[in-house]
């Protein structure tokens, strides 16, 4: 009995952190709707300043605590709020994801290169007055750092609930979640409330991330990613809606790692897995199995996410002239670049071109479940990964040939991705999102390091296909199938399964009226999407020469879904655009003396934009070209003007 008490002591401080970080979700998502996953770059942002305020330039311990943590901290929730979330508040549910995804991806880069820059961040100091102190009761000891994170704690749980119970803005919190629209008839300005509620949650999330830097030896990003999933696992469990229960949630995930993490063996396999996924598999479980999840939050006003039909595409309105001349002009420089790379491109050249194909076909996955079936899925590096593990597995194991293997890759990938869907399509939104992202962090630090799966310290080497052993003909080879991948995509658009997922993204319960099966069509379309990152996957391998688990990262398929769903999610073009970005980006970022790590700034800004224009960047850019083009072309060269339909004024022409 005395050990239970001393390791449920022992997990009190991790779940205090875990509680207040929950608590900020549920404040942030039940007074705007967004259900904020920059919420751990925002612990970042914090604990970093505080490192630099207090390590490296020494300011006093309360004078940079109250800087980060009072001032900075909600002066950047406040600007979250004015600049991005708060015209994103008739956004639909996948908006609102996307553009806190993008700051989840851009916010710790620009952090990481312009505030901790490439020194060393060790020795992160905590705000008790002594790190070190040990304070007994009973038989039960914690030190300073512990101390520090439970006073912390009992204080923001005696403030919110004075503040909830007796102060005007805490009624107005209150009422604002009920109806944001009765509240303003009665005088109350939801902006001003929600721009509070911001400003609070994110104080939460610097006061999380000061309490929390001290427990690791030095700052790393995705220390606070683990704390964001732990978080998103309490407040499911507080169904996203009570901070009472946010709280308690938080607590028990603390406790249930200590409590691991004393009775299991340290040296087991058992205890270095599990309590590793605990938080993820929770999660995942939660969103599952949790009674009334799903209902609790379910938004009753029945115009929230209503959208006008989207425009139109460019190659629906360009006329025939423009559509012959882009085809091509299209064909003509990619067969020039292709003769360039073939003849007179150095290896190097030869080496970005190949990761640009072979990524291109990897992100054709995400055009099929993102842009095809309107799910954003957190997993398709994971993926990338099942298939690029499975075919280096089956070369070395059975000793196939490579080719098929990869289509072998490809189909347990499918099979990977059928099998994840049948759960995760009963989520759907927002939950199915953190539901693939949930299974992508366990693959990680669960499956990925084992050795049946990656090699583990070991990674399987994979020859590539006779004949395609130079890098000149496996480009050639990558090409083709990226060709072949990319008609078999326009094939499903166009094709039944395309119409179906059209007519499921418009209305389900249309959908069904007319005799189809949602269910079947979605979990369909994840296999597919499964099994082209699958392909994608080991070709990455196969060019490599090596499987390794680090190329397939759960960060990679936030990152990918950032990266096409800001340029252009629902064409093939958008894909390879996608890919060759990612590819040619680094290069030039280099080539102007910039780190290449801004890559991840630009795109993971650029998702912000998705609310605007969730046909993508580069989808928009080319509508607004192709409007200029066509007013300066003869009349008989023009096709339909993109815009609105101009009003008959009764004239004659």
């Amino acid at each position: 009995m005395t050990d239970f008490i001393t390791y449920v002591i022992q997990g009190i401080p991790f779940g205090c952190v875990f509680a207040l970080v929950a608590v900020g979700l549920v404040l942030t998502y039940k007074t705007s709707g967004v259900f904020n996953l920059a919420f751990g770059a925002q612990a970042f942002v914090a604990a970093s300043l505080y490192y630099v305020l207090h390590v490296r330039h020494g300011w006093p311990t309360l004078l940079a605590f109250a800087l980060v943590v009072l001032v900075i901290s909600p002066l950047l929730g406040l600007l979250l709020d004015v600049l991005i979330f708060r015209h994103l508040r008739t956004a639909s549910p996948i908006a609102k994801l996307v553009s806190s995804l993008g700051l989840l991806v851009a916010v710790p880069e620009i952090v990481t290169i312009l505030v901790l820059g490439e020194s060393s961040t060790f020795g992160v100091v905590g705000i008790w007055w002594n790190d070190n102190a040990l304070y007994r009761f009973s038989d039960y000891v914690i030190d300073g750092k512990e101390m520090a994170i439970i006073v912390s704690t009992l204080l923001v749980v005696l403030l919110l609930g004075l503040l909830f119970r007796f102060a005007p803005i805490g009624l107005r919190m209150r009422a604002v979640v009920e109806s944001p629209r009765m509240t303003e008839l009665a005088g109350v300005n939801a902006d001003r409330v929600s721009a509070f509620s911001w400003m609070l949650s994110s104080l939460l999330a610097g006061l999380a991330g000061v309490l929390l830097a001290p427990l690791y030896a030095s700052l790393a990003p995705q220390n606070f990613t683990t704390l964001l999933i732990a978080a998103i696992a309490a407040a499911a469990f507080a169904r996203l809606t009570s901070i009472p229960m946010a709280l308690v949630g938080g607590l028990l995930l603390g406790i249930i790692q200590a409590l691991l993490s004393g009775y299991l063996p340290p040296a087991s396999v058992i205890a270095q897995s599990v309590k590793p996924t605990l938080p993820f598999a929770a999660l995942f479980l939660l969103l599952l199995f949790w009674p009334g999840l799903r209902s609790a939050i379910q938004n009753k006003d029945p115009l929230s996410g209503v959208d006008p039909p989207p425009d139109p595409s460019v190659a629906v309105t360009r006329g025939r002239f423009l559509t012959n001349a882009t085809r091509v002009s299209g064909v003509v420089v990619g067969t020039g670049v292709l003769l360039w790379l073939l003849t007179a491109a150095t290896t190097y050249w030869i080496g970005i071109a190949t990761t640009a194909v072979v990524l291109s076909i990897v992100f054709l996955s995400i055009t099929v479940i993102t842009g095809m079936a309107g799910q954003v899925s957190l997993c398709q590096a994971t993926f990338a990964g099942v298939g690029a593990f499975s075919t280096a597995q089956i070369v070395k194991v059975l000793g196939l040939s490579v080719l098929p293997t990869l289509l072998l890759g490809a189909a347990v990938a499918a099979v990977v991705g059928a099998l994840l869907a049948v759960p995760m399509l009963r989520l759907g939104g927002i939950f199915l999102s953190l539901g693939t992202l949930a299974f992508a962090v366990m693959f990680d630090t669960l499956l990925a390091p084992l050795g049946w799966v990656s090699g583990g310290a070991h990674p399987v080497s994979v020859p590539r296909p006779i004949g395609f052993v130079d890098d000149r003909p496996f480009l050639i080879l990558c090409v083709v199938v990226l060709a072949i991948v990319s008609v078999f995509v326009i094939f499903i658009r166009r094709g039944t399964t395309g119409r179906y997922l059209t007519a499921l993204r418009g209305s389900e319960t249309a959908a069904r009226s007319i005799g189809i099966n949602p269910t079947r069509i979605r979990i369909l379309a994840f296999a597919v999407s499964a099994g082209i990152a699958g392909l994608g996957g080991g070709i990455l391998a196969v060019q490599k020469g090596v499987a390794v688990k680090e190329d397939f990262g759960y960060f990679y398929g936030l990152f990918f879904v950032v990266l096409v769903v800001t340029l252009m999610p629902s064409t093939v073009e958008g894909a390879i655009n996608a890919g060759v970005g990612f590819a040619l980006v680094p290069e030039v970022l280099k080539l102007v003396g910039v780190s290449s790590s801004w890559q991840f700034v630009l795109f993971g800004l650029g998702a912000i934009t998705y609310a605007r224009h969730p046909e993508g960047v580069l989808e928009f850019q080319k509508g607004k070209s192709l409007a200029a083009i066509q007013k300066r072309l003869p009349a008989r060269l023009r096709g339909p003007v993109p815009g609105p339909t101009p009003v008959p004024t009764g004239g004659a022409d």
